[in-house]
């Protein structure tokens, strides 16, 4: 980040925590260990009970970078009891942990348009950088106040920082794969902004891909599958996806691709190649190879626990349950996967499940799901397997709650299990 080392020097910017996990240890354990979850990791993954069997993916919940991010947050308090202690939105996606943080005396600073509202933090406060990192105006806003800054970014999302802040440097529009209004890819689009004329522009899927391939092959004459946009009708379109002053004649010559580290692998990969091919098509062989780049920045948990997903379902299962925050990118992308081959269900948290009434509520599968509800979502009075996976931010303690309430809705008490 900007002139981070200074302020790291001067003991305003906190990139490696404080030294004090051993301290904290015990209270993670507390809040977040599931004990159901280290029995199906002992029992290779697998619980049976009658004629009811519960599968968990072998790659599952909290990655690496949540769990220093969470344990940074508990650290924080303990460094600095007396002091207030703001948070930059949400530490992570999932709703039970920023309950913890808000009850630990965390105060969460209010969205403003593509940043935060700071007006409450004065130059003897804390706040803390969830692990999606903050834009360069947030980051320069906080180092203007005074304030000690506690940075959680996770280690992937800055890979990508650093691969967008190269295009940029190069010449070439960032091509970002991500949500528009994630706070990663907000943070990660703002790296352009240090160098002069950088540019980026966000799609949300292949869909939109498609919108850019067919706007580069009809600017050189090429014909293209689908009616292409015209300018305005382009700039309308991504108008909240690139800087205001993007133009599409200009700035979709040299193209670099990058992606919002949580999305679907596959579709990042497949994004990158078709435009490549589409820039190939519209100028030449020589043209893509010094014009378009290409970089896999998928996070490693995020391909690994979408792996996890494709191996266990070569085994027939009867419906999955996928548990994480509603707006937790990576828990969607799972769900996603899922749903193509099994009913799937993605629930926030066990609080969406009552065991007595056989009924859920969840979030429908899909970019742009909805909440809903049903009863009789496990079915009883016959043999049933059920899958259970969890996205990068659900603690294990949510992920063993959750297995003992499938057990229970199908007449097991979880304690004959253990």
């Amino acid at each position: 980040m900007t002139d981070s080392i200074a302020a790291a020097a001067s003991g305003q910017y906190v990139r490696k925590g404080f030294g004090l996990k051993a301290e904290v240890q015990d209270t993670l354990a507390a809040d977040y260990t599931g004990h159901l979850v280290d029995l199906l990791r002992a029992r290779d993954f697998s619980l049976q009970a009658g004629d009811t069997t519960v599968v968990l993916a072998r790659e599952f919940g909290f990655c690496y970078g949540v769990e220093r991010a969470v344990d940074y947050a508990y650290q924080t308090r303990q460094k600095f009891p007396d002091r207030r202690i703001f948070l930059a939105g949400e530490i992570i996606h999932n709703p039970h942990v920023n309950v913890k943080l808000q009850d630990m005396g965390i105060t969460f600073l209010e969205a403003k348009g593509t940043g935060f509202d700071y007006s409450p933090v004065q130059a003897a406060d804390v706040v803390l950088l969830p692990a999606f990192g903050v834009t360069i105006h947030d980051f320069e806003t906080l180092r203007a106040l005074g304030c000690v800054i506690v940075d959680t970014t996770c280690g992937s999302v800055l890979n990508v920082w650093k691969r967008v802040e190269a295009y940029a440097r190069d010449g070439f529009t960032a091509l970002i794969h991500g949500k528009y209004y994630h706070e990663e890819t907000r943070a990660t689009a703002s790296q352009v902004e240090k160098y002069p004329g950088g540019m980026y522009l966000v799609v949300r899927d292949m869909a939109e891909a498609e919108l850019v391939m067919d706007y580069i092959e009809a600017s050189q004459g090429k014909p293209t599958a689908r009616a292409p946009l015209s300018r305005v009708e382009f700039l309308a379109r991504f108008e909240k996806q690139a800087p205001s002053h993007f133009d599409p004649d200009l700035h979709l010559v040299r193209i670099g691709v990058a992606n919002q580290t949580t999305m679907l692998a596959r579709e990042s990969l497949a994004i990158a190649h078709a435009v490549g091919e589409a820039m190939e098509r519209a100028y030449g062989a020589e043209h893509r190879a010094a014009h378009f780049r290409s970089f896999d920045t998928i996070c490693s948990a995020t391909q690994e626990r979408q792996d996890a997903v494709v191996e266990m379902l070569k085994d027939p299962l009867d419906l999955m349950v996928v548990v994480g925050g509603y707006n937790s990118s990576n828990t969607i992308s799972l769900a996603a996967l899922c749903a193509e081959q099994v009913t799937t269900y993605h629930i926030a948290d066990p609080d969406e499940i009552e065991v007595e009434k056989n009924f859920a509520r969840f979030r429908t599968i899909g970019p742009h799901g909805e909440l809903a509800s049903m009863f009789e979502w496990i079915p009883v009075g016959q043999p049933l397997r059920v899958g259970v996976t969890a996205g990068a931010s659900t603690p294990n303690n949510k992920i063993g709650e959750t297995v003992a309430r499938i057990f229970q809705i199908r007449g097991v008490d979880p304690a004959t299990i253990t």
